[in-house]
């Protein structure tokens, strides 16, 4: 049985660097592959990202005007009432029991439950937030809803 001490590359999978610089007889030579000059050829010499060689540069030729919420804002997880058919009455549908179920998946800021479809079930919905059709339609079957 092989060990991680016999464990190696394939061949041809890792091809050996070229060494630039040593010589015109390397075929990579003198300029090494910098070509001639220039703010490229330097070391250390880049162009940083979004320079467009002293023109006013796209990102302050174009008006910053408004507000976002961006960094602040909550992502919600949506359920439909009418995914909630699946229990049973009067069951206690937590946000962790939604998750068990698999009708949230993934990292969350919290769970909204939606008006899509009918609700047949009288459930009590706990949850973070609620459209207001979702409200009426969990009402409507006599159930309540409950915001966390």
């Amino acid at each position: 049985m092989a060990g991680l001490h016999d464990l190696a590359p394939n061949p041809g999978s890792r091809p050996r660097a070229r060494r630039v610089g040593r010589g015109t007889g390397s075929g990579r030579g003198k300029t090494a592959g910098r070509g001639h000059k220039g703010q490229k050829a330097r070391s250390g010499g880049t162009v940083r990202r979004g320079f467009e060689g002293g023109q006013t540069p796209l990102q302050r030729r174009l008006p910053k005007r408004g507000f976002t919420n961006a960094p602040f804002r909550r992502a919600l997880a949506a359920v439909n009432v009418e995914a909630l058919n699946r229990f049973d009455d009067d069951t206690e549908v937590t946000v962790e029991l939604l998750r068990d179920q698999g009708l949230v998946k993934g990292r969350w800021d919290g769970v909204k439950v939606l008006g899509g479809g009918e609700l047949s079930r009288r459930l009590t919905v706990r949850a973070h937030a609620f459209s207001r059709s979702a409200v009426e339609k969990i009402q409507a079957a006599g159930g309540k809803a409950e915001v966390v």
